[in-house]
């Protein structure tokens, strides 16, 4: 049933030729410039980021969305965490560096560091935008979502670009940020780790339907849940997701932290002892 179940989304399907299309002209005209550009990520870009990407929209997930509330839950939940994350395994960004040359690499470089970027590369902004958008689904929007095929075109395409945005430039880390805002960051992702969790146990604990929708007539599946069934599955689904997500955010920050010592440790061993006498005595007078 799960694996059998296939439905064509339109916008999706334009949404994959194009981003498949731009990453290999990319690898051509790398390889063009007398380049190569290594096959696993490649691999990783196209099986792994545009793969899952099918899979959630051509999939049970996209056929099932308007019917099942867990489908339409979990599968927002997958475009904006897990498809983006496996997405970024390909490195598009890099590989639009070196593929379009000084000029282009240019306007990359602009793009990843405008203010955009560096709020939604945020790893602070990523679970707080994660919590606002389930946080909907608590609500009878989320109904009228589900009904209307043209929220349903949008989400396929606005959803993977959001998550792009949430990950790609911390995956990128395009972003310069200070030991003290990294360590803020670590504190509040773990903070938002429960935050994430809080969308998810409501719809699981709540015994009344939320948003509302009116009960499929006709004929069911015997497998179909019942309405308060399938919001508890939808909890159920978004709170494991919700939680699996920040991981890679904990683990991108760990890695920018490792990152910024290192490049702090190594400025500091190349001082000479008068200079580093001086960095201390100008410590230790904004400290007094």
């Amino acid at each position: 049933m799960f694996l059998s179940t296939w439905s064509f989304d339109p916008a999706a399907g334009v949404v994959l030729a194009v981003a498949a299309a731009l990453y290999v002209l990319g690898v051509v005209r790398l390889r063009a410039r007398g380049h190569t550009w290594p096959l696993r990520l490649t691999l990783a870009y196209l099986v792994l980021g545009l793969g899952s990407y099918a899979v959630v929209s051509f999939g049970f997930l996209g056929a099932e969305s308007t019917d099942l509330r867990w489908a339409f839950t979990t599968r927002i939940a997958m475009l904006l965490f897990v498809v983006p994350g496996l997405v970024s395994l390909g490195r598009p960004i890099a590989l639009a560096r070196v593929a379009l040359g000084p000029a282009g690499r240019r306007r990359v470089d602009r793009a990843t560091r405008s203010w955009p970027a560096r709020v939604f590369g945020n790893a602070i902004f990523a679970p707080a935008f994660a919590c606002v958008v389930f946080l909907v689904f608590l609500t009878p929007v989320s109904a009228i979502l589900r009904d209307s095929p043209a929220s349903e075109w949008t989400i396929s395409v606005l959803a993977p670009l959001c998550g792009l945005l949430l990950v790609l430039p911390i995956a990128a880390h395009s972003v310069v940020r200070t030991a003290f805002f990294i360590t803020v960051e670590f504190l509040l992702a773990f903070v938002e780790l429960l935050l994430d969790a809080i969308p998810g146990l409501l719809l699981r604990l709540n015994d009344g339907v939320l948003d509302h929708a009116p009960a499929i007539v006709g004929r069911l599946p015997l497998w179909f849940p019942t309405p308060l069934h399938d919001q508890h599955l939808s909890g159920d689904f978004l709170w494991f997701i919700a939680e699996i997500a920040d991981v890679p955010v904990l683990v991108f920050l760990f890695v920018r932290w490792m990152r910024l010592d290192r490049r702090e440790g190594k400025r500091l061993d190349e001082l000479t002892d008068e200079e580093m006498d001086e960095l201390t005595r100008q410590h230790l007078g904004q400290r007094s």
